[in-house]
């Protein structure tokens, strides 16, 4: 086993999930992560837990929403399970990143809403999600399998109080702000209050890679306009081209160059779909390219990230509303040029460049 794997489940096990003595894991993975899963394992025992494994398979996934007529319930014997466990592991890693290009949009939203019960039980428990470099997400991204491998390890297996550090400066600016500005070319200019809000510090514990800030806008405060110039990937189908206009936190008007009507499906999904969650900033230097995987891709440095749909509920002030969705759907736009984030009229951020780094200009 190459020895990156047991160091990236002993930061799993230790740094991300805190796995202890008597707790109960659940590790959903794809069997194109079985050597993860192996090291995890061993992890568990050495730790005194009791991992339970789920096979993740996007086939058997894709069979099932294609020939389900729609109507979905909240399959309860998964809840229980959810319920009775102390820590949830998710691995990612594709054989084929498209497996479920195929499955109906409305059909992919109405299992979302009858599964969003099982979501916020899995996310008050502790819980990690992180990314097996298979050769299907390789080739997604345009690199070798080598290569991607050694992209991902670098990216996880970091040293994450250093990390911490770093991005602990855009937190405190963040933290006692009022209005966030954001300015990115001819088509991205938005504005947006995080009054009261608290922004977070990604160091690789619950997403891992980490490596971002975020916060919660207040729910209508977003106004203006903005062009994901990212594309993302989404129920195996690439999103490009994406713009949005907001009018007092509703996202009022879209368009996507390239599958608009997988957009049509989130915003369909709940009125909560149609309201930022989450405003993000990438600060992972160690990713320094696109890979069409939203786990490393909106930590990129020079990058931010805006999240329609849920907001988690540690990031929303007791005096603001907490905007409630089935869905949280990232979507990035580049800050590396023609670009600048104003905190309450001060630019903290040019050109992908923070106030605090050294070529700030």
């Amino acid at each position: 086993m190459d020895p990156r794997i047991r160091e990236h489940a002993q930061i799993i096990a230790d740094h991300s999930a805190d796995i202890s003595d008597g707790d109960n894991v659940v590790i959903n993975a794809p069997a194109a992560a079985e050597e993860l899963v192996v090291a995890l394992h061993e992890e568990c025992a050495e730790r005194g837990a009791n991992p339970v494994y789920m096979n993740n398979s996007s086939r058997a996934s894709r069979a099932f929403l294609r020939n389900h007529d729609g109507e979905f319930e909240t399959p309860d014997h998964l809840l229980a399970m959810y319920e009775e466990m102390d820590a949830y592991i998710a691995v990612r890693g594709d054989v084929n990143a498209s497996e479920t290009a195929d499955v109906d949009p409305e059909t992919n939203a109405a299992h979302r809403r009858a599964m969003q019960p099982v979501l916020e039980e899995r996310l008050s428990k502790k819980w990690c999600l992180t990314q097996f470099p298979t050769a299907g997400n390789a080739q997604l991204a345009g690199m070798s399998t080598e290569g991607y491998e050694n992209f991902v390890w670098d990216a996880v297996n970091l040293d994450w109080d250093e990390q911490y550090e770093f991005q602990q400066q855009m937190v405190e600016i963040l933290d006692d702000a009022d209005e966030v500005h954001i300015v990115a070319g001819d088509e991205t200019d938005v504005t947006m209050s995080v009054a009261g809000n608290s922004t977070l510090n990604d160091k690789g514990e619950k997403n891992l890679p980490g490596g971002e800030v975020f916060t919660a806008p207040v729910k209508d405060s977003v106004n203006g306009e903005v062009h994901f110039d990212m594309p993302l990937y989404r129920q195996g189908r690439e999103i490009s081209g994406v713009r949005v206009r907001f009018e007092d936190g509703r996202v009022e008007s879209y368009s996507a160059e390239r599958n608009e009507e997988v957009l049509d499906g989130v915003f369909e999904t709940d009125e909560g779909a149609r309201y930022l969650g989450e405003l993000g900033i990438g600060m992972n230097r160690a990713i320094d390219q696109f890979t069409y995987n939203m786990l490393f891709d909106e930590k990129m440095g020079d990058t931010v990230h805006m999240a329609v749909g849920s907001a988690y509920p540690e990031t929303v002030g007791e005096e603001n509303e907490e905007n409630e969705s089935a869905e949280h759907v990232d979507m990035i736009l580049d800050m590396s040029k023609d670009s600048i984030i104003e905190v309450d009229g001060e630019v903290v951020q040019r050109n992908g460049t923070f106030v605090f780094e050294d070529d700030f200009e």
